[in-house]
Formats: structure tokens, C-alpha cells, sequence
């Protein structure tokens, strides 16, 4: 049995080195092109080439990251805005995608819910951001409602197609020995919908970071898209981009803890 299992998982570990191989070979590229991209830019504002006072520069982002650090605001106004993003995503994902799946009991409602989802996630979540304000005031709570809405009917939309493109071959399969359509729906739809799902949060990440942020810019006294904002206001440019760095560094660390998570959940699909 041991040899069996031995040489079973060796094609499979031959297969996992070169696709390792190969991605730190494209995370390696894409590093080298970002410091050469940010060298240049130092370059061409301390040359003179551009107007750094227009466009900012490395320097000047760093100098504003060590304010940032010294005065006391950059780490927690980034905790803030990471609290609105991470909350408002697990909150109006998780109901999005279990209403979306649920809805699998009843097809007839499913269309229709799916329907109204798309309608929802069609309005430009910035305009609902004064009248959540209004409803939920100014503190985190309204930025944590603006980042459900903006995850949940995508999320909805996702997990209502999920449930509905499962396997017909296995969905028969367990029809024919009269399973239950709670054991279906546990031991079929909700497994073969864990893709979609996951692939759901990583898009949400990004809605989820906008909507903190807008309801920021509407109305806030910290957080991440505050700091933005009133530098913007100040035309102090360099920390216009600290923000935006430091929100994109925020994005891409949750898009790895998904997709480890989803790898460690998943685990089938990695060694396909």
C-alpha cells in the first residue's frame, strides 16, 4: 500500500515543482518591472524630466509614509478602512452567496431573485452612499453597509448560477436513489459550488475596498479613503499616493488569504 501511495503522489509532485517553478519565475518579472518603473519615475522627477510636485515621486511617498508612521494616523487609518473592507465582505458575501444557494429549493424564485440582483448591482453604490450615511450615520457602520451592499448581489448573482450549473449527470445520480434534497444540496451544490464561490470573494475584495472607501470619502474621520481625501483637497499628491498604495498592498494581501484558503479547502483543484 505504502508504494502504491508513493508513486501515486510522484506524478503529481513532479507536476507541482515546475508550476512553482514558473510562478516565482513570474512573480521575479513582475517585481523587477516595479522597481525599474519606480527607479525611472525618481529619475525622470529628480532630472526634471517631469513636474514632481504634479505627479509625486518615490521620495516624497516615502517621506509621507514616515509622517504617516511618526505621527501616528497611517496604521490606523489603514486598520479602519481594513475592519469596513473585511467585515462588509464576509457580512454581505456570506448572505449573498447562502441566499444564492438557497434559492436552489426554489427554482421559480431563483430567476426572479437573480433578476432583482442584477438590477442591485447595477446602481452605482456611490449614490447610495449619502442615504446610507443618513441611515447609519458616520461612524464604521455605514462604511461596513456601503461594502456589504456593493459585495452581495454579486455574490448572489455568482452562487445563484453556481447552484444552477451543477453537474445534471450527478444531480440525476442522486435523484435515482431517492436522495433527499437536503443530502443534494449538502453533499452536491454546496461542494461543487465552492469555486465559484472563492472566485466570488476575490472579485468582491475589490467592491468590497470601494465601498469602504466611498462611504469614507462621503463622510468619515478616519480611515484610509479620509487620508485620500483631504490630501487630494491639499493637492499633497504623494500622500494621494501612499493611499493608494498602501489600499492596493491591502487588496492584494486579501486575495491571498482567499486563494490559500482556497487551497486548502479546495484541495482537488490544486493538484489538477
Amino acid at each position: 500500500m505504502s508504494d502504491i501511495a508513493i508513486s501515486s503522489n510522484g506524478p503529481a509532485r513532479r507536476r507541482a515543482k515546475p508550476r512553482r517553478a514558473a510562478k516565482l519565475g513570474t512573480t521575479g518579472a513582475v517585481a523587477l518591472i516595479v522597481v525599474a518603473l519606480i527607479a525611472l519615475w525618481q529619475v525622470a522627477v529628480t532630472a526634471g524630466w517631469i513636474n514632481g510636485k504634479l505627479l509625486g515621486s518615490p521620495a516624497g511617498i516615502w517621506q509621507a509614509a514616515q509622517q504617516g508612521l511618526n505621527g501616528g494616523t497611517l496604521i490606523p487609518d489603514t486598520l479602519v478602512t481594513l475592519y469596513e473592507t473585511v467585515v462588509g465582505l464576509v457580512v454581505g458575501s456570506g448572505l449573498g452567496i447562502g441566499l444564492g444557494l438557497l434559492l436552489w429549493f426554489v427554482p421559480r424564485v431563483s430567476g426572479v431573485a437573480e433578476g432583482l440582483s442584477v438590477i442591485l448591482n447595477s446602481i452605482p453604490k456611490i449614490a447610495l452612499g449619502p442615504l446610507i450615511v443618513i441611515w447609519f450615520g458616520s461612524d464604521m457602520t455605514s462604511k461596513v453597509w456601503l461594502a456589504g451592499i456593493s459585495t452581495f448581489a454579486v455574490a448572489m448573482i455568482s452562487s445563484c448560477a453556481a447552484a444552477r450549473e451543477v453537474d445534471k449527470d450527478l444531480l440525476n445520480l442522486f435523484r435515482s436513489f431517492n436522495a433527499k434534497p437536503s443530502m443534494i444540496f449538502t453533499k452536491l451544490i454546496v461542494p461543487g459550488a465552492l469555486p465559484w464561490v472563492f472566485s466570488t470573494l476575490r472579485v468582491n475584495i475589490g467592491f468590497a475596498l470601494i465601498g469602504a472607501v466611498v462611504g469614507e470619502y462621503i463622510a468619515s474621520q478616519a480611515g484610509l479613503g479620509h487620508e485620500v481625501f483631504v490630501a487630494g483637497s491639499l493637492f499633497d499628491l504623494n500622500t494621494v499616493w501612499l493611499g493608494i498604495i498602501v489600499l492596493t498592498l491591502m487588496a492584494t494581501l486579501l486575495g491571498w488569504i482567499v486563494q490559500f484558503t482556497e487551497a486548502k479547502v479546495i484541495s482537488w483543484k490544486s493538484t489538477r
